[in-house]
């Protein structure tokens, strides 16, 4: 099973922007559908974006819409996510993950190959 490796966490002030990058550990014969997810101290993993198998789909939790963007390139097996405007409650553990087909983006189910994750954290 293809295991994902997240990176560019770090700490930034309310207002700032960074990006993640989500790279899988081998290349695969099928694209999956990636997606992000985080999860907060004392809070449940939620949904933040998921792109589909050839990017040409994306989905956005309400409260990232309009200040994220979830992108992938394929030849380099790598996800991105551009996190613009980041304020307190961005503040998480930043995980990814493939999901196979037939499943809601907005669960965790289906969802394979997590990662370790990425610390965001924004200062006010």
């Amino acid at each position: 099973q293809v295991q994902l490796v997240e990176s560019g966490g770090g700490l930034v002030q309310a207002g700032g922007s960074l990006r993640l990058s989500c790279a899988a550990s081998r290349r695969t014969l099928v694209t999956y559908n990636r997606a992000w997810f985080r999860q907060a101290p004392g809070k449940d993993r939620e949904f933040v974006a998921a792109v589909s198998a050839t990017g040409a789909i994306t989905y956005y939790a309400d409260s990232v819409k309009g200040r994220f963007t979830i992108s992938r390139d394929n030849a380099k097996n790598t996800v991105y996510l551009q996190m613009n405007s980041l304020n307190s409650e961005d503040t998480a553990v930043y995980y990814c993950a493939e999901q196979s087909s037939g499943y809601n983006v907005a669960s965790t189910s289906g969802y394979f190959g997590w990662g370790q994750g990425t610390q965001v954290t924004v200062s006010s």
